[in-house]
């Protein structure tokens, strides 16, 4: 079986790749990384103007009504580029969950306004450094007022609303909140990647509104987790991709004892490391690429997979790459840096790798079970 994309599908991705390269150029990353602004606001015009925003969205909401495989193309690209937009927390989180779990009315309020960037989403669950678990959860709801704290919450300063995990008004689960921006303070808080921003928020009485059953929050976040996981996997091997070009240009170029620093054997045995993982990553992504357009039942076996390998790829690509380049890799002037913190910051965005390797036991003998 075929699992790779569509003629029609790699011809998006030649011309995302084109426009990010002359609209997000590393140069472009370093000015949201050594200035002030928390992202690049002329490119996220750009990017919601092309409709990147609204590829799943159907059209009823205001979106393209296109499928996840062109969504993987794009999440791919932008990954590459080091994009420093709140792409992934509006678009594989708080769109998502709204087009899951929203009744048709929310969608109809509140989706065209993220398919054409007017308004920006995020998803706030996490409360302490533990493992994300609905036995965590201290933040309240009653009589839809929301108090609590939320930390670590990806792009939280620059959303205008975000969806919260709550503790249920009827004290049996979980349930998630919609909550504008205007109903809770924001603290931005230093992370390893400063062109993604992220905050801590507090609510005090905030104002919010139900989205899905109340009591069944934990159910509906873990099933958004398991589709996005496979879109964060995506921007993980465009990553990895771009850092193994990099490394291999420079071994190519670079030379010591009269020879290219690619010709000696060590240097051989990062880059071919790189090389293997990346490809183990990229194939798991175009499984779960396939379970997530197709709504598989393999789909949180599949997820975990491709979360787990992505996130090792990644990782081992960004740190070979510095050493590949030796003393000059570790410099401010070399763009290794960008590529090693948004390694780091993707590792940890939507759960750790260690969590998501329980998960991926979890799934598989859940799918063992079922056979």
């Amino acid at each position: 079986m075929n699992f790779e994309f569509s003629k029609e599908q790699d011809i998006l991705r030649e011309q995302a790749r084109a426009f990010l390269t002359q609209h997000c150029p590393t140069t472009a990353v370093r000015k949201i990384l050594e200035g002030n602004d928390p992202f690049d606001k002329d490119l996220w015009k750009k990017v919601a103007d092309l409709g990147w925003l609204a590829t799943v969205i159907p059209e009823e909401y205001g979106g393209l009504g296109l499928s996840y495989y062109e969504l993987a193309v794009i999440a791919e690209e932008i990954g590459r580029a080091l994009a420093p937009i709140p792409f992934s927390s509006s678009v594989y989180l708080a769109s998502e969950l709204i087009l899951s779990d929203g009744s048709p009315e929310q969608c109809r309020r509140w989706l065209p306004q993220l398919a054409n960037g007017e308004v920006i989403g995020t998803l706030a669950f996490a409360e302490n450094l533990g493992r994300p678990s609905p036995q965590n959860i201290q933040t309240v709801a009653r009589d839809g007022k929301i108090t609590g704290r939320k930390i670590a919450v990806t792009d939280g300063d620059v959303a205008d609303f975000v969806i919260v995990l709550v503790q249920s008004e009827k004290g049996d689960g979980t349930s998630l909140y919609y909550v504008e921006s205007k109903e809770f303070s924001q603290e931005t808080v230093d992370s390893i990647d400063p062109t993604r921003s992220h905050a801590t928020l507090e609510f005090h009485d905030a104002c919010g509104e139900l989205i899905g059953a109340d009591g069944h929050g934990w159910e509906m976040i873990n099933a958004v987790f398991d589709r996005a996981a496979i879109l964060f996997a995506w921007e993980q091997v465009g990553g990895t991709e771009s850092t193994l070009s990099q490394a291999t240009e420079y071994a190519k170029s670079r030379y010591a004892f009269g020879r290219p620093i690619g010709s000696f054997q060590a240097i051989k045995y990062k880059l071919a490391n790189m090389y293997i993982k990346h490809t183990l990553a990229r194939s798991n992504c175009y499984y779960g690429t396939w379970t997530l357009a197709g709504d598989h039942a393999d789909l949180p076996l599949a997820a975990a997979t491709c979360r787990v390998s992505a996130i090792q790829a990644y990782y081992y690509a960004t740190k070979e790459n510095i050493q590949t380049h030796g003393g000059m890799g570790f410099t401010w002037e070399f763009d290794c840096q960008l590529y090693y913190r948004r390694a780091k910051f993707l590792s940890l965005n939507l759960g750790s790798e260690h969590w998501w390797q329980d998960r991926l036991i979890t799934a598989h003998e859940q799918r063992n079970l079922v056979a």
